[in-house]
């Protein structure tokens, strides 16, 4: 799968100004009005929309940079193009949507008038958590979930029209979508355009609605697979391109939000890469030095050496054995806090081992020490 900034021949640095222009060099060189009939221009265009539609939004652009493909609904597709995305729509939808950035008139002076006027109505947004075991974060995983989202009725194949009836061009606007009213001032004459009132800028009039669904939209319960990148944690968050809500025909689809939530862990807490681990040790332990095993975020099992007079509250560090950085390669640290366990309810002999212990020992030579806050 390309990489979104290649697709357009910036870098990951370019400035909003800068995507856009090469965004239309790329769109003017392979439109397929000047390419007819290859099919590897017209895949260019498709390509370069779809990669200017993720970087020309702030918040699409954060979360490819920070999940790649992933981050935006493309981790699943081999082609380049995600679910939805812009390789199965028109070429009007494209114009339709980015024709601002070529300027008003560009398509209708250079390519034969290929406008179109038609409001965009995108879609809701859908918004869903996903609950994320340590384990998982750490390798990544792909979950199945199931929402409930608007798609295109069956019945009427997405036109909000009966079975057998086609929705026919608005008269008030003769199909595009938007009218013109011209007022006249004592010295000025102005043309204001605006959405149709009649189609609601659809450019279609429905004479006879489908009784089985609103707008050509029922409410269905959906499988969505999502791919999770290894190392997110709780806040991140993923926006699946066009697997929202479905937009009414014609119109692109919303997308689906996925938010993380780490599920809490019996003996672990997350400091970003790293995990926090207290292991209890023996007042014996501590003073001879041991080797004990601690549990690991993979699942599994590690020796851990304790060198001898080790006091409570130390720390020892396990490197490399915390979350994988996203996106990276090196991983972050878990962290051993050791508390020493005062033994209690000696018996007889055991106190008296501890008692001639007592004897032996060195005086402490600072016995009072300012604390550390």
């Amino acid at each position: 799968m390309r990489d979104l900034y290649s697709v357009l021949g910036v870098s990951n640095n370019a400035s909003s100004d800068e995507i856009k222009k090469a965004y239309r060099k790329v769109a003017l060189k392979n439109h397929p009005d000047k390419n007819p009939g290859d099919n590897e221009a017209e895949s260019k265009f498709k390509e370069a929309a779809e990669a200017y539609s993720v970087l020309s939004d702030n918040r699409k652009r954060q979360q490819y940079d920070q999940f790649g493909h992933a981050g935006v609904g493309m981790g699943d597709q081999t082609q380049g193009f995600s679910s939805g995305g812009f390789h199965h729509m028109s070429m009007d939808d494209i114009f339709s949507q980015f024709g601002d950035v070529f300027g008003s008139d560009i398509f209708g002076s250079i390519f034969g008038g290929r406008r179109v006027g038609q409001t965009i109505r995108r879609g809701k947004d859908l918004r869903v958590t996903i609950g994320l075991t340590y384990s998982e974060i750490v390798t990544g995983v792909e979950k199945t979930i199931k929402i409930k989202r608007l798609e295109h009725c069956i019945t009427c194949q997405g036109s909000g029209a009966a079975p057998g009836v086609s929705p026919t061009t608005c008269q008030q606007c003769g199909g595009a979508g938007r009218v013109r009213q011209m007022s006249q001032s004592f010295i000025f004459q102005s043309v204001v355009e605006r959405e149709c009132p009649i189609c609601k800028g659809t450019g279609k009039v429905i004479t006879k609605p489908c009784k089985s669904c609103s707008n050509g939209l029922v409410r269905k319960s959906v499988s969505v697979k999502v791919k999770v990148p290894a190392g997110v944690e709780s806040g991140n968050y993923m926006r699946l391109d066009g697997q929202g809500n479905k937009g009414e025909t014609g119109q692109p689809a919303g997308d689906l939000v996925v938010f993380f939530e780490e599920e809490n862990h019996p003996h672990f807490v997350r400091d970003g890469e790293n995990v926090f681990l207290e292991a209890v040790i023996s007042f014996s332990m501590s003073a001879l030095g041991t080797s004990i095993e601690v549990p690991t975020i993979d699942g599994g099992k590690v020796s851990l050496k304790i060198p001898p007079g080790i006091q409570s509250g130390q720390i020892l560090r396990m490197r490399k054995k915390g979350f994988p950085v996203m996106r990276g390669s090196s991983r972050g640290d878990q962290l051993v806090r050791v508390h020493v366990e005062t033994p209690s309810g000696l018996n007889k002999k055991q106190k008296s081992i501890f008692e001639e212990l007592e004897s032996k020992e060195n005086k402490v030579k600072q016995p009072y020490r300012k604390i550390k806050l």
